[in-house]
């Protein structure tokens, strides 16, 4: 179950989300190398300097997500799916970072970097807080951040 490809120094990295594992495409044997694993089912992918962000859920309960590979990965490690997103050392495969999102979450779809963000939000879609934000971007001929304002 490949998901997320990604080109990145020269290397074509993806996540095989029905096993939990990260890692690259040898093209010419035409075989995946897993990197690492992550203890979930794995979507979304970007890559950013010598790192990976890869996006990790709790695995459904249906006939398409049930008797993969990752629920024996899983149990041999005597470790439960997460959800949340994993920082991976593209350079030693390691995870020096992790964020775990528990509660009514329990999938990712996509992940992405913010270079150069300093404060991002996210608003609720529960509350009316979305109505009260009046967001303005800058002209394309300046470098000015865009105006964000709460009404």
């Amino acid at each position: 179950m490949p998901h997320s490809p990604r080109w990145h120094h020269g290397k074509l990295w993806l996540l095989n989300s029905g096993t939990g594992e990260f890692g690259t495409v040898d093209l010419e044997a035409g075989r995946f190398e897993p990197v690492c694993f992550c203890p979930g089912y794995l979507r979304g992918l970007t890559l950013h300097g010598h790192f990976a962000i890869v996006g990790l859920s709790k695995p459904r309960h249906n006939k398409t997500f049930s008797g993969l590979p990752l629920d024996d990965l899983l149990q041999s490690r005597h470790t439960e799916p997460r959800c949340g997103i994993q920082i991976i050392d593209l350079r030693t495969g390691d995870s020096p970072h992790w964020l775990r999102l528990e509660g009514l979450v329990e999938e990712l779809y996509d992940v992405v970097v913010l270079p150069q963000v300093r404060r991002p939000m996210a608003l609720g879609l529960k509350t009316d807080e979305i109505r009260r934000v009046l967001s303005i971007e800058s002209w394309p001929e300046t470098d000015t951040p865009p105006i964000t304002t709460r009404l």
